[in-house]
């Protein structure tokens, strides 16, 4: 049985909303994985006895220390190694749990990502995707969002590669179409990055190339992976979000405008790592926290990690 080990003290709402949220899958679930909790058992257990879950669906790790969201990433964890972020990466590196998830210390997420579990063999620099809605029902993928602010053409063209394997095994597109983000259709267009990109992901063969897609492209349904710099990915992403709480504060509802909803995905993989590591928004609830359970879940179950490993070696 898969093991999913979940930081219970990550977040601005922890740990009740990660509770709430694992009622949500259990529930919902046909067959549960085991959970695996990693948090403060003064804080969780006592809200864990209202759940009436089975001795078989959890096993819980305490974790006496907390990593706070503003502190810095790195000397955190080696200063704070009984948090649940350290204790939750030491339990996926040693094999006990299958993948992790968080919504606490994004940059934490991100460091014990890379030394903990370490890259995947060829992996020039893992990255972070993110969906996008497209306005006729279908579902894109952007990458990379903010995990690599500045990126040569070698790492966009892997990017298309883990974007491309990702599209196919979790958002079920066969033959997923890569479009270079770009500020023109025509080849030649762009900044250096670009401009430089553009030959290495048309002679890809382990990808769809479609050419540039625009700003204006990124809704429409041009293409199903758009690669592009974390910066550029990062403001897009925060814009995204900022546009549907407007439209949410402005009482503006629209089923479309619906799917810009962040807790509708549950949160962010990182891809090019060696197992699945789920990154949740810091303000996740447990909407949010039972679909992050249920993106692990099938990245453990389709073997995301592995295939991309196999399409990163050939």
């Amino acid at each position: 049985m898969m093991k999913i080990g979940i930081d219970m003290m990550g977040g601005d709402f922890a740990p009740i909303e990660a509770i709430k949220g694992i009622q949500q899958y259990i529930q919902e679930a046909a067959q549960a994985a085991h959970l695996v909790l990693v948090g403060d058992e003064a804080q969780v257990n006592p809200l864990l006895g209202p759940l009436s879950l089975r001795a078989d669906q959890y096993t819980m790790v305490h974790a006496p220390q907390v990593i706070d969201m503003h502190e810095h990433p790195t000397r955190a964890l080696k200063e704070k190694q009984q948090s649940s972020i350290a204790i939750g990466f030491h339990l996926l590196a040693t094999g006990k749990i299958d993948a992790f998830i968080s919504a606490g210390n994004t940059g934490a997420m991100l460091v014990g990502a890379l030394y903990s579990i370490k890259a995947l063999e060829g992996v020039l620099r893992p990255t972070i995707a993110a969906i996008i809605p497209k306005e006729n029902g279908a579902t894109g993928l952007l990458l990379d969002v903010g995990l690599n602010s500045d990126c040569k053409p070698e790492h966009l063209n892997q990017f298309a590669v883990m974007g491309s394997v990702y599209a196919q095994n979790i958002l079920g597109i066969e033959n997923p179409r890569v479009a270079l983000l770009n500020i023109g259709e025509e080849e030649g267009k762009g900044n250096i990055l670009a401009q430089a990109t553009y030959p290495l992901l048309k002679e890809n063969t382990h990808i769809q190339f479609v050419g540039n897609a625009e700003g204006r492209d990124l809704l429409l349904d041009k293409a199903d992976v758009m690669v592009c710099d974390g910066f550029t990915g990062n403001i897009i992403l925060k814009l995204s979000e900022s546009l549907f709480e407007i439209t949410k504060s402005k009482n503006i509802r629209h089923d479309y405008l619906d799917r810009f909803d962040f807790e509708n995905y549950g949160g962010t993989p990182v891809l090019g790592v060696s197992k699945p590591v789920i990154i949740g928004h810091g303000i996740s609830k447990a909407k949010a926290f039972a679909n992050k359970i249920r993106l692990a879940e099938k990245m453990i179950a389709k073997d995301v990690m592995q295939k991309l490993a196999a399409e990163l070696v050939a």
